[in-house]
């Protein structure tokens, strides 16, 4: 039986079919690059917009008022709120701008930009939670209705600036980060595109040929 024609070599300065040349290498090598950067852009983006979101969370853990006067000599210590007493939609946008965070990893694409615009919303919603929860109007209506039994004088309190100034913080970078994705995340590589494989890595079928060839030629047998 006749083997079948073996693939000839090409001539000098001709690739292998299926080898990358020069400029195969340099695009590779550049597409690499962009990949790298990407991903690099979307962990710094995830870094820090779900740091805001965990700064309005953790704000809204602490006591924003302090030192309440004027409640009255009746019962003990005059109750103070934190900031998710004053700000009630503060954890659940908090929550969602995470959430968003979230999906934007798996999405790509326009559905990144929605998703984007949304975490946006979820920061400007909190900004303006954080200074509606500030105000004077808002914690004196929560003191005289948790304080109702020390009998109420003109209640005066302190307010610790320290927590409102975090959660906005962590509001403005939730609304950054929304705002980033929306211009840029349409370019950030998926989480599904490191398990599609690059067309140009595939082997070719010539280069499987040659290799069946070159172990025939070792006197290796390809079928045991």
């Amino acid at each position: 039986m006749t083997p079948p024609d073996r693939p000839t070599a090409p001539p000098a300065g001709v690739p292998a079919p299926g080898a990358a040349g020069p400029g195969g290498g340099a695009a590779e090598r550049a597409g690499q690059r962009r990949r790298s950067g990407s991903g690099r852009e979307l962990g710094a983006w995830v870094l820090v917009t779900a740091l805001g979101c965990v700064l309005v969370l953790f704000a809204t853990t602490r006591p924003w008022v302090s030192g309440v006067r004027g409640a009255g000599a009746h019962g003990g210590a005059p109750a103070t709120p934190t900031g998710g007493d004053l700000g009630p939609a503060l954890v659940p946008v908090a929550l969602a701008g995470l959430a968003g965070v979230v999906a934007a990893l798996a999405a790509k694409g326009v559905a990144r930009r929605v998703i984007g615009a949304l975490v946006a919303l979820c920061g400007f919603v909190a900004g303006f939670a954080t200074w509606l929860a500030a105000g004077d109007q808002t914690v004196l209506g929560w003191l005289r209705e948790h304080n109702v039994l020390q009998a109420a004088d003109a209640l005066q309190w302190d307010t610790v600036a320290l927590w409102p100034a975090l959660s906005g913080l962590g509001a403005a970078l939730t609304a950054a980060g929304g705002v980033v994705a929306v211009v840029r995340g349409g370019r950030w590589a998926g989480m599904s595109d490191r398990y599609e494989r690059d067309p140009a890595r595939r082997p070719s079928p010539d280069a499987g040929d040659r290799a069946l060839w070159d172990a025939l030629d070792r006197g290796d047998d390809p079928t045991s």
